[in-house]
């Protein structure tokens, strides 16, 4: 088949950008289930100490399948989330400004990692309509290398994109601070005048199913939340 300007460009695109996010999504994985044996791994070594004080303090890990995974630490569920997808950033974002990612072509394809709060009850009672907020998101690139974007320690600690390479004493500590951080983040009383009113059939499904909606900050986007050291 004759070689046609639009074949060649799709082959070097297929060869550079294609082959690039592969190796993104390879890289991304591999920080994922490392995640996940960290995870375990902080389980054993805090539980040991918490059993001497009291059982239901104990951490619990739980494996949710190939992208998933979930800490339960006292009332709060910390869920971690892998985005099987490749991203770009804006080009507003601050990464673009960065020596790395200037001198680097390439380098801005990013496999992202969530990680959400949401209280355990809201899983256990099967409350739906409870609010869950966006802590923090880990992005790795073709090289390992990686920042943070989050809330306080989250969003502060970890910004060094193009200096450091992901490993587990990095990943140790990124977890360390989303724990510090739900458990400085607490569950706030619905305004009065939000729940002051209720019909016979919803009082009986909130009773019947614990279904009062209930979140940290209720009413509030993760967004629209304000704080001096927030990166998000």
């Amino acid at each position: 088949m004759k070689q046609t300007p639009a074949k060649e460009l799709i082959l070097n695109i297929l060869v550079e950008k294609s082959y690039t996010k592969q190796k993104v999504y390879d890289n991304t994985l591999e920080v994922f289930n490392s995640i996940k044996d960290v995870l375990k791994e902080i389980c054993v070594d805090y539980n040991k100490q918490l059993k001497k004080v009291d059982k239901r303090l104990l951490l619990e890990y739980k494996d949710r399948g190939s992208f998933e995974s979930e800490l339960k630490v006292a009332a709060d569920l910390l869920i971690f989330n892998m985005h099987t997808n490749i991203f770009e950033f804006d080009k507003d974002h601050n990464i673009w400004k960065t020596s790395y990612v200037k001198e680097t072509p390439l380098s801005t394809y990013c496999g992202l990692i969530n990680i959400y709060n949401f209280l355990s009850d809201s899983v256990k009672y099967d409350r739906e309509d409870d609010l869950g907020y966006l802590i923090g998101r880990i992005y790795i690139n073709k090289d390992k290398h990686y920042f943070v974007e989050g809330k306080r320690q989250l969003g502060f600690l970890y910004t060094n994109f193009g200096q450091e390479i992901i490993d587990k004493e990095t990943i140790h500590k990124i977890i360390e601070s989303a724990i510090l951080y739900c458990l400085d983040f607490d569950l706030l009383v619905p305004p009065y005048d939000s729940v002051k009113v209720t019909s016979v059939a919803n009082m009986k499904d909130r009773i019947n199913k614990s279904k009062t909606q209930t979140g940290k900050r209720l009413g509030f986007q993760f967004y629209y939340e304000h704080d001096s050291t927030e990166n998000i």
